[in-house]
């Protein structure tokens, strides 16, 4: 795969529900209870029930890593978490990827995300860096 700067790698829209965050608490072996319960969330002063920070996390990166050809390498990701998803009980919530070629040299490419909740941008310097 060819990278250019400024070029849209992937971009998706997850919804996510409060079964997607017992189901992965099961995976994930978190069961803090501000990620299922409204009573907990709220006696530690929260908005409402969470979505795991590192649910958030692979999700972004599932996104890019989905629209890869299967034989690329990842070099590594990161990112730093600054706001929340909070997942309605009824509505849910859905979280928007855009993952962008921010800076390509001979060996690396670095793909910048973009990962929102509404209008809020939930992770900031989300960078997956890939061999080229």
């Amino acid at each position: 795969m060819g990278y250019t700067v400024g070029d849209v790698v992937a971009e998706r829209t997850v919804h996510l529900t409060r079964e997607s965050l017992v189901r992965y608490a099961g995976a994930s072996g978190d069961f803090n209870p501000i990620h299922y319960r409204d009573d907990v969330a709220a006696s530690v002063g929260l908005p409402g029930v969470l979505a795991h920070g590192m649910l958030t996390m692979g999700i972004a990166s599932s996104v890019v890593v989905a629209a890869l050809a299967p034989e690329t390498r990842i070099l590594d990701y990161g990112v730093r978490f600054t706001k929340p998803v909070v997942v309605d009980p009824v509505e849910g919530a859905d979280v928007t990827v855009v993952a962008t070629v921010g800076a390509v040299d001979e060996e690396v490419a670095r793909i910048d995300l973009k990962v929102t909740f509404g209008d809020t941008t939930v992770l900031v310097k989300a960078q997956l860096r890939v061999a080229v």
